[in-house]
């Protein structure tokens, strides 16, 4: 099976936590867009999950998008990247800072 790699050229904090400003986290999360619809599905989700080193992918996908998706469509967009960086922040070791 052969996974996309996108690394994460970003500093990390003493805690080990990948720092992001806003504007490099949506950048990073658009190039999962595989589709290139400007949107995350369940499957880019779990990608994004498996690039940060996370276990448990389908689960965090799954959680994610429960989370971060509010209007149930099945894609978290534009207006719900917050939610997705609040769920990134929780779950997924990512630190978004203000520079």
């Amino acid at each position: 099976m052969a996974f996309k790699t996108t690394s994460l050229n970003h500093s990390i904090s003493d805690d080990g936590r990948r720092e992001f400003t806003v504007k490099e986290f949506k950048r990073w999360l658009m190039r999962f867009d595989t589709d290139k619809d400007g949107r995350i599905s369940k499957s880019e989700l779990r990608q994004i999950v498996r690039a940060t080193g996370g276990w448990f992918s389908r689960w965090k996908g799954r959680a994610g998008m429960k989370s971060a998706d509010k209007n149930g469509n099945g894609y978290v967009d534009e207006c719900e990247i917050e939610n997705l960086i609040n769920f990134a922040q929780n779950e997924l070791g990512v630190r978004i800072i203000a520079y």
